[in-house]
């Protein structure tokens, strides 16, 4: 069955909206109208009924879905109907429907929502299918489908109207099931390795745990300006020195920065926190949610990714970012000590510096991000971050002016950010001061000073291992989508002029 059959004519939209109504109008007028059907009992979907074939067929069943395809043949037609999960096939007849219910059917438009009850078959050719003995009608769709969505390359329209590419679109659908499947597999393994997920505040009163810009609202009944957070970070090691010893969180992040395909402002993290461990430990677990997660959805550690080949077997690479950019540069930044060399190293390099960020640690970092982070295809900890960069990781116990820290790349992409955690109140207030300096000079994403942290850390926080990792991104990866708007239900979308 050619499922492009009976399609309506080219007229104009406005044209085919006012007979859709008018159909609609009939119906009512008649006491039929679809909008009343409180429910309807579906016994089967699609694929339960494909992939039991032997046991239901010559039974009945009942399902409902979209008419995707009609074909009129006089006193018989075929109809596709698509639900959650897939298509299949439909034989409705005159002869077992009766002429009334049959015209009605004959009516219906592509885009309507039925209900069948019918006995599974297989016709002439091989397909199973649906012998209908009834066909409800339950919902009318009074806006035709498109008929060229699918490879639609205006990806605005589908991004803003994405209700229409999951319709249109078979594989839209299967990312977003497998985003489900991602997020519900990190669950399953840190819940088994005793991990509490716990939830903490969206709106809060200090931006803390990253450096990013956050987005500002306002509390009307405390008449106080608020934050929309930008990590999790801070209260879920509040959590830590209140003697939970594994916490974690998935949830919604908000950073008024940049839109590209790499980068939403509001996105999906995953943070965990666990005490007495370490950036080891946090590698290990870091490795283990993603080949897992890879493993689930599918069903290999070796991918391809844009046409890429990426081989997620463990164990990843392992490498500081000073021998990371010795290798790509040949610049070796552990014989380079003072900030005035590294500024010559870095105009040299043709690496132009942010003007505020001038020490020998910012410049290591920005020389990083221009040279060497693209050049990270496989999956490589990248770990021993500059102090200045990193306020709230310990520093490396050989190299002060280092923090035990690492980042995940995967494709020339950060995938995660993990410390070992700075839990010594006196270093933490300083370098909270350092960051609130940086502020004053003009650095908008630098941290504010979060004195009820440093208190909660007077307390005492055992050692302890922490990591983050953005959803999205994994979902990006594990689907082969090329941007983050892919994996987003529902991206940020600037609004059509009226």
């Amino acid at each position: 069955m050619e499922e492009n059959n009976n399609q309506e004519p080219e007229l104009d939209l406005n044209h085919l909206m006012v007979v859709r109504r008018e159909k609609l109008a009939k119906l009512q007028e008649e006491g039929k109208d679809p909008f009343k059907i409180i429910n309807f009992n579906v016994t089967h979907d699609s694929k339960q009924i494909k992939d039991n074939f032997e046991e239901l067929e010559n039974k009945d069943v009942t399902i409902a879905g979209r008419i995707m395809a009609k074909r009129i043949m006089g006193k018989a037609s075929f109809c596709h109907i698509q639900d959650e999960e897939g298509k299949i096939q439909s034989y409705i007849s005159i002869n077992e429907l009766g002429e009334e219910s049959y015209k009605q059917f004959k009516e219906d438009d592509i885009g309507d929502i039925i209900g069948i009850t019918g006995f599974v078959f297989k016709t002439k050719t091989g397909e199973i299918s649906i012998h209908a003995k009834e066909v409800t009608l339950l919902s009318k769709s009074l806006r035709p489908l498109p008929e060229k969505f699918h490879g639609l390359k205006d990806t605005d329209l589908r991004y803003r109207q994405r209700y229409v590419d999951l319709i249109m679109n078979p594989e839209v659908r299967e990312t977003f099931k497998k985003r489900t499947a991602i997020v519900s597999e990190i669950r399953r393994i840190l819940d088994a390795k005793g991990y509490m997920e716990a939830e903490t505040p969206i709106l809060n009163t200090i931006p803390g745990g990253a450096n990013a810009r956050p987005f500002i609202t306002h509390h009307n009944s405390l008449d106080l300006d608020m934050y929309l957070r930008i990590a999790t970070e801070l209260y879920l090691k509040r959590l830590i020195v209140g003697g939970f010893n594994k916490v974690y969180e998935i949830g919604r992040i908000f950073r008024n920065e940049g839109m590209d395909i790499k980068h939403n402002p509001e996105f999906t993290t995953i943070e965990l926190y666990e005490a007495y461990t370490d950036l080891e430990g946090m590698m290990n677990i870091t490795e283990e949610l993603i080949v897992e997660c890879a493993k689930k959805v599918a069903g290999t550690t070796k991918l391809t990714y844009q046409g890429e080949e990426i081989d997620l077997t463990p164990p990843f690479r392992r490498v500081t970012m000073i021998d990371a950019i010795k290798e790509v540069t040949g610049i070796d930044f552990s014989n380079i000590t003072t900030d005035e060399e590294a500024q010559k190293v870095a105009k040299e390099l043709h690496v132009e510096l942010d003007p505020i960020k001038i020490s020998r640690g910012d410049i290591i970092a920005q020389i990083f991000d221009e040279k060497v982070e693209e050049t990270l295809r496989q999956p490589t900890f990248l770990y021993e971050y500059p102090i200045e960069i990193s306020p709230l990781a310990k520093k490396d116990p050989e190299d002060p002016t280092m923090t035990q820290r690492f980042e995940l790349f995967i494709a020339g992409r950060e995938y995660a950010n993990a410390f070992s955690e700075l839990n010594d109140p006196i270093d933490q207030y300083e370098r909270f001061s350092k960051q609130v300096e940086a502020r004053e000079a003009g650095d908008e994403e630098a941290n504010m000073m979060d004195t009820d942290f440093v208190t909660a850390l007077e307390y005492g926080m055992p050692p302890t291992g922490g990591m983050g990792m953005g959803i999205d991104r994994l979902v990006m990866l594990l689907t082969d989508s090329a941007s983050i708007r892919d994996v987003l239900l529902f991206p940020t979308m600037k609004p059509l002029s009226e």
